[in-house]
């Protein structure tokens, strides 16, 4: 017999309406620092910061299943 997968813990709600406090540029320099540790390259420009906000903010706080 084989335990259930646990359900997603993510998307979350953000804190107030469409605002979190949590949801930094620190928290993003962080995140790019985790990467670039891991072997892939600097994010050297403006552009690659937007992708990878667009991103953790997808992956935090938007409904997979309406994509």
């Amino acid at each position: 017999m084989t335990a259930a997968a646990p359900e997603p813990v993510y998307p979350v709600e953000p804190e107030s309406g469409d605002d979190d406090s949590r949801f930094t540029n620190g928290l993003l320099f962080d995140v790019a620092k985790v990467i670039e540790s891991h072997g892939y390259p600097k994010l050297a420009s403006g552009r690659d910061l937007l992708e990878l906000r667009i991103s953790l903010y997808r992956f935090l706080y938007t409904n997979k299943d309406v994509l």
